[in-house]
């Protein structure tokens, strides 16, 4: 959110250090969140890691940060971890509280020691945590996605009911909260994210059914997991970002544009009601607005390059190509459409870009995946994060029928 918040904060080393539960601490965002941590020991403690099934790293993140729990995806996983601490040879009585399961997210993302949560956990397997941390007015970090995606009224309306801050993380939308400290909300008459456009930007549209996995994994700007990666690949997930911008920033979808720009050096922009416009520009390294989600309302030095100014450079601005990428013009629709549409275009399209990792679909059957699961899933209000849960599980068995069906006709054929 864009107010300060007085955080209360108990039990604590020191009454500048912050005290962070990182859900996700293997992937992305939670490797680079432990390198601002790393660099800055004087002003954050971790108190939870909080991973999946990378034993290995995990274990190497509890030798490190020694923090006070552990959690994991499972208990098969837990005990897999333990094996890995007692081999590295650390004592028992320094391990963490070993955890696994969803009571053991939401356990850590709300313990009265812990006033920030890193919320990078992929998939709606963060949901549940990240909104029990909203409801006890923690600071959020938000870099998952399904957060807003699939349940954005319930969470923000908890934001506002508890007091919480919502910081997010992506680099669009950091930039866009950025550009929103700069003057009055009311006057701004249009948000601007941008897109590098993926890996086929320059394709043509006759020869998406064709390429492969690893063509579509070839992002030419930034590192990512796979399915955000192959997301970037459709521009489905700039169709996440601008549903997520209408939650975060009160935007209607159709004051929300997406301009293609390769470089990724501006990550957002917005227009005020005069026509003027201002941006937010950084080197695309996302430490920046973890750190920054860390330290707002005040900034620090960042372990990020600084743009040369005295170097020549060209930075390019296209308009999205709806008929090639149609699930970007999809996301828009599914928004303005309110309700659960959303819910389900987001668990349709996991389960459609996991097919064709695995090579059972092509890459356009994504967007026929997603298109008809939503065309089949009733429509309804979703009041509870059960009720989400519940729509996100039937939104997929429905997109992996239709996988199953689209996969054994091509092998018919």
């Amino acid at each position: 959110m864009l107010h300060d918040m007085m955080a209360i904060i108990r039990d604590v080393p020191a009454p500048s250090m912050k005290i962070i539960t990182v859900l996700g601490s293997t992937g992305s965002i939670g490797t680079n969140t432990l390198d601002v941590v790393r660099r800055n020991r004087h002003l954050y403690q971790v108190y939870a890691l909080v991973a999946g099934q990378n034993v290995d790293l995990l274990a190497a993140q509890i030798l490190e940060f020694r923090p006070k729990v552990a959690v994991t995806a499972t208990s098969e996983v837990l005990g897999r971890l333990s094996n890995r601490l007692q081999a590295e040879g650390l004592p028992a009585e320094s391990w963490p509280e070993l955890l696994s399961g969803d009571a053991a997210r939401v356990q850590v993302s709300v313990a009265s020691e812990v006033d920030t949560v890193i919320s990078a956990i992929v998939g709606v397997a963060g949901l549940e945590a990240t909104y029990a941390a909203i409801r006890h007015g923690k600071r959020v970090g938000l870099a998952n996605k399904e957060v807003l995606v699939s349940g954005g009224k319930l969470v923000m309306d908890a934001v506002r009911e508890c007091g919480a801050e919502l910081i997010p993380v992506d680099s669009e939308h950091n930039g866009a909260h950025q550009c929103l400290r700069a003057g009055n909300r009311k006057e701004v008459s249009r948000l601007i994210l941008t897109a590098s456009g993926g890996p086929f930007r320059n394709t043509p549209r006759e020869l998406l059914a064709s390429v492969t996995p690893e063509q579509a994994l070839n992002h030419p700007t930034w590192k990512m997991g796979n399915r955000i990666t192959i997301d970037c690949a459709t521009l489905m997930n700039k169709g996440f970002e601008v549903i997520e911008a209408c939650w975060l920033f009160d935007f209607a979808p159709s004051e929300v544009d997406v301009v293609i720009h390769p470089q990724s050096t501006v990550h957002a922009m917005i227009e005020y009601s005069d026509g003027s416009v201002l941006a937010q520009i950084s080197a695309t390294d996302m430490r920046m607005p973890i750190q920054y989600a860390l330290t707002y309302p005040d900034r620090s030095e960042a372990p990020v390059p600084r743009i040369n100014w005295a170097e020549a450079r060209k930075w390019e601005f296209l308009p999205p190509d709806f008929q090639k990428f149609p699930l970007l013009k999809l996301a828009y629709r599914c928004q303005e459409a309110g309700g659960s549409a959303t819910c389900t275009l987001n668990a349709a399209d996991e389960i459609a870009v996991e097919a064709f990792l695995q090579s059972r679909i092509g890459f356009t059957s994504i967007y026929e995946i997603v298109s008809e699961t939503l065309s089949k899933m009733p429509e309804r209000e979703l009041r509870t994060i059960g009720e989400v849960l519940e729509m996100d599980r039937e939104s997929r068995s429905l997109a992996r029928q239709l996988v199953a069906a689209r996969a054994s006709k091509a092998v018919a054929v």
